[in-house]
């Protein structure tokens, strides 16, 4: 039984150093294809950009690194988010990011939605376009 316990308490241990190590990290990609400016990804998430070329950006928010997200590149609280977005859908009648629980699901989302633009904790592999790092 204390092996069993001690094997749970080093496996929690482990994934708190792992994702404490992921998160350091934020990658902004987009479907393979659109390739947007670092400083186009505010416009995109705040609902300005809508387009690249023909095909319309369809962003996706991330609920485990929203957080740090908002810090780092949009520069705001969840609140402030909220409420631009609350503004923005009375005022343009558009709708916010649609939102996934984690980065698995961002990735899939972004690899088969064209136009689709996320971001994630971990280093994305190939089928994306990494737009920024921060």
């Amino acid at each position: 039984m204390q092996r069993i316990f001690m094997y749970w308490t080093f496996s929690l241990l482990m994934a708190g150093v792992c994702s404490a190590v992921a998160a350091d990290d934020l990658f902004v990609v987009c479907h393979a294809g659109v390739t947007l400016a670092a400083a186009d990804v505010r416009d995109v998430y705040l609902g300005e950009k809508e387009f690249f070329n023909t095909v319309r950006l369809v962003p996706v928010d991330n609920i485990a690194a929203q957080p740090e997200f908002l810090d780092k590149v949009l520069r705001m609280n969840a609140a402030k988010y909220a409420t631009t977005w609350a503004k923005k859908s009375f005022r343009d009648g558009i709708n916010p990011p649609v939102t996934m629980a984690n980065d698995a699901a961002v990735l899939e989302f972004i690899r088969r939605t064209p136009g689709g633009c996320g971001y994630l904790g971990i280093a994305p592999l190939e089928g994306v376009a990494v737009i920024a790092k921060y």
